[in-house]
């Protein structure tokens, strides 16, 4: 029997490979003076990690190849206390690499070789079907087929279970009507809340209109994450503003997995998604305090001596 708090997770495995530089290079320029650092990442992995280190009982359904990327990224997932029953070693594809900079500021640009990601299918969520219908959560985001996410999410819909949905990247078209009115809490920064809603998104009383928007299309909540300025939530009781903490941003790179997986851990230790956005808030607010994504996430101990420390001053 899983543990309340147990979380799958559909999603991409990436490999990062980040330079630090000054500043980020425009188009046909290159800037010289950047560090390098090759971390773990993926939209879905990334996620992952995050709900794991927060204390979360973790599956993980993934493709990744049979490259040095992919042992790599396996045995990470196992260190990190993550079941990859399903993960499955795909020979035709090589593992997904992410080829990110990050600037000064701790602003980036990414561009993504997705390789075994974008051959994730509905077969390969059919072999963990009975760990997805044993799950306090399921979380899914768009780094992986539609079609593949739309299958996942309905079954995990038809047994009950509440599916967080990150949709990123922004998808450039509308997402099929039966997929979102079975999703429980969507999770869009600005650009996915516009490419949704169609509102465009730059404050929060437009995120407020985007998330309204979306709420008629059937999702039962939205939040909408406004990077350094918190994060928007609109369900049936009403719409509410979560500030962020402010602190010094390095790296804002996986901000919104450490905001989705931590949110993901609290619903399915039973918070309402109010006390569990606010805690997500937090947990993503240490993370830009921190190169790297997965390098980033914070534990259970650093999230809860971050909060603790906030509400001393």
């Amino acid at each position: 029997m899983s543990r309340p708090e147990h979380v799958v997770v559909v999603g991409s495995v990436n490999v990062d490979l980040v330079v630090r530089a000054g500043r980020l290079p425009r188009p046909g320029e290159t800037v010289g003076d950047g560090t390098f650092l090759q971390a773990h990442g993926g939209k879905g992995a990334n996620q992952a990690v995050a709900a794991a280190r927060l204390g979360a009982a973790v599956g993980l359904v993934a493709r990744v190849g049979t490259d040095s990327f992919g042992d790599e990224a396996l045995a990470h997932f196992r260190a990190e206390g993550i079941r990859t029953d399903h993960v499955t070693r795909d020979p035709a594809h090589a593992t997904g690499v992410a080829v990110i900079t990050v600037d000064a500021a701790g602003q980036n640009a990414i561009a993504v070789a997705p390789g075994a990601n974008a051959a994730l299918t509905p077969a390969d969520v059919d072999r963990a079907a009975d760990s997805i219908r044993s799950a306090g959560v399921l979380v899914a985001q768009l780094e992986t087929p539609l079609e593949t996410v739309r299958h996942a999410v309905r079954l995990a819909a038809e047994a009950g279970v509440p599916v967080v949905l990150n949709p990123a990247p922004a998808p450039d078209r509308p997402l099929p009507a039966d997929l979102l009115r079975a999703v429980a809490v969507l999770t869009p920064n600005e650009t996915e809340a516009t490419a949704l809603s169609g509102v465009p998104v730059g404050d929060e009383a437009s995120a407020r209109r985007a998330a309204l928007t979306l709420l008629e299309s059937g999702v039962r909540t939205v939040v909408v994450t406004l990077g350094g300025r918190g994060v928007l939530i609109a369900d049936a009781t009403g719409v509410e503003a979560v500030p962020a903490a402010r602190v010094r941003a390095v790296d804002t790179t996986a901000a919104g997995d450490a905001f989705t997986g931590a949110l993901a851990r609290f619903l399915a230790a039973g918070l309402d998604v109010r006390a569990a956005a606010r805690r997500a808030c937090a947990a993503a607010a240490l993370s830009v305090t921190r190169f790297g994504a997965q390098p980033s996430l914070p534990t259970a101990a650093e999230l809860s001596a971050f909060e603790g420390a906030r509400h001393s001053r």
